[in-house]
């Protein structure tokens, strides 16, 4: 790999300053970049409402810029509530979109001025009624895209369109405020195509909706899935943006909804910097092709993306300086559970001359490590992180 591809001469320089002084392993993570991402997106999708999606990095230096920035936030948690209120983030710019919540969690949001919940179950429903009477529900659906995802979030979210037709009369029936359709491609989307699918149900479900049940539906929340630049190409957020608003535009000319967006991984993604140091290179026999290359970093200190190979991250070391003089490894972390293992067949290779006690810098890492970093996993601590700007 380029340095050059994944991290800027400034963002370089203070993360080496931070590996001269500081232990291993540690996360960096350029605050400028998410600003620059953030009003990036904006620009691409001028009408659309940003509510970021805290769980992709929940630092309060991000949530402090972003607020500035003017997002909006999506709370998977009461506990992530609790941080975007306590920044000074004012209730009616924070969402609940998580469907799986507590009944006294649905109660204590509400108290604390939440009007805005996801929703796609019945009993999720009745909560909501029960302990945030008159609030907007949105209601998530299945969709396809698990195979073009690198990261999916089928199955476990959304229900049918019939079944969030229902729910949504419901909520009417209830005393809530049917307010609109969500869904979520799956992180790290690549194709393009899935967000026009998905619009189709939805535009179905919007006429349903408003010819069959009297119901006018006012916004559609598309989620993330917007991906981060790893080691598998990707479009242009440009892109993205342009085939997504004609798509829109096709669906529903000038009486177009709110539309809500919840990125994470194209926000923070690329800001962040996984330093690490290798502790260990060994073959597990004498005719071994592959050198198992340990690291002080693993699935439980912030790399849980890579179970399953599911998201690749470029690695660089300052060794990389000829690409004849390398080899394949395995790659696995510092752990006694046998799973803590990040890259076995996905073919990474490092510099011959690798050796114990040189950095790896882990590309693309700001989202999804520190907030998947276990709590002492065999004695580990979570993951440090420095915020830089």
């Amino acid at each position: 790999m380029q340095l050059a591809d994944y991290c800027s001469d400034r963002e370089w320089k203070k993360i080496k300053e931070l590996a001269d002084t500081k232990e291993t392993p540690f996360l960096v993570v350029d605050l400028e970049i998410i600003k620059q991402k953030y009003e990036e997106l904006k620009s691409v999708f001028p009408a659309a409402i940003v509510h970021y999606a805290l769980k992709a990095n929940p630092g309060e230096p991000v949530i402090n810029l972003l607020r500035d920035l003017g997002s909006n936030f999506d709370c998977a948690s009461i506990f992530e509530l609790n941080k975007v209120l306590d920044a000074g983030v004012s209730p009616d710019r924070i969402s609940y979109g998580n469907t799986i919540k507590k009944a006294a969690h649905v109660k204590y949001a509400y108290e604390k001025g939440i009007r805005l919940y996801a929703t796609d179950s019945k009993s999720d429903l009745q909560n909501i009624a029960e302990f945030a009477p008159g609030s907007n529900v949105f209601v998530r659906i299945l969709v396809e895209g698990g195979e073009t995802a690198e990261w999916p979030l089928s199955r476990k979210f959304g229900c049918h369109p019939d079944m969030a037709i229902d729910l949504l009369v419901q909520a009417k029936q209830l005393g809530l405020v049917p307010y609109g359709i969500s869904f979520h491609v799956g992180s790290q989307q690549k194709d393009i195509a899935v967000w026009d699918a998905a619009l189709s149900k939805v535009k179905y479900m919007f006429d349903w909706m408003k010819y069959e049940e009297g119901i006018a539906l006012q916004m559609i929340n598309m989620g993330g899935g917007f991906p981060a630049n790893y080691i598998s190409e990707v479009n242009t957020i440009q892109t993205y943006a342009q085939e997504i608003l004609r798509y829109l535009k096709d669906d529903h000319g000038d009486d177009m909804p709110t539309i809500i967006l919840e990125p994470g991984r194209s926000l923070v993604g690329e800001s962040g910097v996984l330093v690490s140091e290798v502790v260990l290179i060994s073959r597990k026999s004498r005719t071994d092709l592959k050198r198992w290359v340990y690291t002080d970093v693993g699935l439980f200190q912030g790399l849980m993306e890579t179970m399953g190979e599911a998201i690749k991250y470029p690695i660089y070391t300052e060794k990389m300086t000829d690409r004849s003089n390398e080899g394949n490894v395995v790659l696995a972390g510092p752990t006694c559970d046998s799973t803590d293992i990040m890259y076995e067949q996905a073919n990474y290779h490092l510099p011959l001359n690798l050796a114990v006690g040189d950095r790896l810098y882990w590309m693309t890492t700001g989202a999804y490590t520190n907030s998947y970093s276990s709590v002492e996993f065999n004695g580990f601590p979570p993951l440090q992180t420095y915020y830089v700007d």
